[in-house]
């Protein structure tokens, strides 16, 4: 009746092992280290970087405990101050040899200090949010408006042209706001007009607006396609963020969404708020020139001469020289979009550029008169420019569509398409919230949030024991399991731990012994109508799981409902607070009762058991003390 089969048993063992596993980097505490990020958008660091910080530490005759790679960069761990200073110095001399050209951003930094066992099982600890480790928080207002209106002028440049290719004529294009209105001299003019817009303009919507005195029509950006703009705008700032944020050395930036216009830019560690503000209002601009064949351009290139009247020299992403001229064709404001994709052709994976209608009607020209010759794609940051890519170019390129393939993978197409969208914000932002939190409080507050968790838990306990005796005593290590699989899920989840999640977290302590406090009640009630010691612990536990497991929900569901729609603070007492439910679910019933068969379900003849008190009516309606 009381007894829990072996893979019962096996499935608590094994809870409680990678419990234990996951919840172990949290108590190792943080280590010096040095960090390398990408300073530019066209860098990239990978185990080539990663090979040059090695052997930059062999040759300064500095070991570092581990040197590894992740997706905000190369770490480099040691065991004290003075030996990550000597590091940083030593890195960088090797990776930045022109202080006026970083290219990578070699900064400080605290890492966990767990060992290399636990690294190598992907046991990480929690990460701490902004109230815990100080740093600078920033909420920025996207102005739509101006990504629309943006949009709008890009389609009635390119309805211009469109219109001038079908001999279509019209008495002038203006933009009123988001709308663009087109007067005609005759209907027909303004028939034509309307099975363009229908034809190549699937982002319109045209209405007549012919009255007495002329011929117009008024063409505005669909609703679905708005909605689509200003969401491409808004990812378009988030990734250009994260290429500008990258070079600050933040271990765990937080640059995420809030509602349909807002971005929240949290960095824990850094504590100068005008230095973030210079990085998010940095610029970078998008250049194409056409490439220097000449034979003293080829000389140029491999340095057997100087470079010629009229050109410069930049560098590609592999290092390969090259010599482009230095007229400007395009610039990044005539581009309109950039998506990976493939050749119709070869299938070779390639890039596809949109143009606007001024950009189009250039580029036409100039792939006419180069056919065969070089184009570059250069992109400028911090008056540095690194060459993109540059392709051949094969015929002539019209009607503002672009592609740029030649032994591309998918996934360089896919990162030089974003890099070539992310080269300037897609819509003006403002910061309209800005605060700054020290490290001295972000202390502070990690004492009084551990304070609060380990005394609830200690008087949780001490009232257990007391009230409810061995099953009291079951309750409290219930407790601490409950405790143990919260942090272990938050670390694997690698969810960041807020002052918030810290009250969730003792909260979650508190719902999570009322599952234990209805079990014990349940078998108090049936010890009171006479059922057997054996007989009261099983209908206390079957019995009292329907009710845990409707108010468990219940409180999951209004968790959930803070997670789908609350924000910052809010999200994070809901993300500790839905997943304290579940681990309490599981703690609280079906560890607890394997505790409980594990020491009583193995006697046969058991006469009592240890929960306290147990006061039974007598016949007068009297309350009196049970055996």
């Amino acid at each position: 009746m009381n007894r829990y089969a072996i893979w019962k048993y096996a499935i608590i063992l094994v809870a409680l092992v990678i419990g234990a596993l996951y919840t172990a980097p949290n108590f190792f505490g943080e280590a010096p280290a040095v960090q390398v990020s990408a300073g530019k958008a066209t860098v990239k660091v990978d185990t080539s970087t990663q090979a040059r910080v090695e052997q930059a530490l062999t040759a300064a005759g500095i070991k570092a405990d581990f040197v590894t790679i992740d997706n905000v960069g190369i770490k480099a761990r040691f065991r004290d101050t003075d030996t990550q200073l000597k590091a940083r110095d030593a890195i960088k001399k090797a990776l930045v040899p022109d202080a006026a050209d970083e290219s990578y951003v070699v900064a400080l930094n605290l890492i966990s200090s767990s060992p290399t066992w636990l690294t190598a099982l992907h046991a990480f600890p929690m990460y701490l949010g902004l109230d815990l480790r100080g740093g600078v928080h920033l909420l920025l207002q996207v102005d739509m408006q101006a990504a629309l209106s943006k949009k709008a002028e890009s389609l009635a440049g390119d309805l211009r042209s469109s219109m001038r290719e079908k001999s279509v004529r019209h008495n002038g294009i203006n933009r009123n706001n988001q709308a663009i209105e087109i007067a005609f001299k005759d209907a027909e003019g303004l028939k034509a007009t309307q099975a363009i817009i229908a034809d190549q303009f699937p982002d319109l919507q045209a209405t007549d607006t012919t009255s007495s005195t002329d011929s117009k029509l008024t063409a505005v950006i669909k609703p679905e396609a708005g909605r689509r703009i200003q969401e491409q705008a808004l990812k378009q700032n988030i990734v250009t963020l994260h290429n500008r944020i990258n070079e600050l050395g933040v271990a765990e930036p937080v640059i995420q969404q809030q509602g349909l216009d807002r971005i929240v830019v949290q960095l824990p560690g850094i504590q100068d708020p005008n230095r973030v503000k210079s990085i998010i209002g940095r610029t970078a601009t998008l250049e194409v020139r056409l490439v220097d064949e000449s034979s003293e351009a080829s000389s140029a290139a491999i340095g057997a001469g100087p470079v010629p009247f009229g050109a410069e020299k930049y560098l590609e992403r592999s290092g390969a020289p090259v010599i482009v001229k230095k007229q400007v064709i395009l610039t990044g404001e005539n581009l309109t979009d950039a998506q990976p994709g493939f050749d119709n052709q070869t299938q070779e994976a390639a890039v596809h550029l949109t143009l606007d209608s001024k950009g189009s009607r250039i580029f036409r020209d100039i792939t006419r008169e180069n056919v065969g010759k070089r184009m570059a794609i250069l992109l400028f940051e911090k008056g540095k420019g690194e060459v993109v890519t540059a392709p051949v170019i094969r015929s002539e390129i019209g009607g503002g569509r672009v592609q740029i393939s030649g032994r591309m993978t998918t996934v360089e197409a896919a990162d030089t398409a974003l890099l070539l969208r992310a080269g300037s914000l897609a819509a003006p932002m403002e910061i309209i919230e800005e605060f700054t939190i020290g490290p001295t409080l972000g202390a502070e507050n990690i004492t009084k949030g551990f304070h609060s968790v380990a005394w609830g838990f200690a008087v949780i306990c001490a009232f257990m024991a007391i009230y409810y005796m061995l099953f009291g005593l079951f309750s409290g290590i219930a407790l601490a399991v409950n405790l143990l699989l919260l942090v272990a899920v938050l670390s694997m989840l690698q969810a960041t731990l807020t002052l918030p999640g810290m009250a969730a977290m003792a909260l979650a302590l508190g719902m999570a012994i009322d599952s234990n406090v209805l079990i014990n009640e349940r078998v108090r009630e049936e010890l009171r109508n006479g059922a057997s010691p054996q007989a009261a612990i099983n209908a206390g536990y079957e019995r009292a799981w329907g009710t845990i497991f409707d108010s468990n929900i219940t409180t999951l569901i209004a968790g959930v409902a803070l997670l789908a729609f609350g924000s910052g603070p809010v999200r994070g007492f809901a993300v500790v607070h839905c997943i304290g439910i579940l681990t309490s679910m599981f703690s609280a019933v079906f560890f607890s009762r394997g505790l409980v068969n594990l020491w009583y379900g193995r006697q046969k003849k058991l006469k009592s058991v240890s929960i306290g008190t147990v006061w039974r009516p007598d016949a007068d309606g009297a309350v009196a003390k049970a055996d």
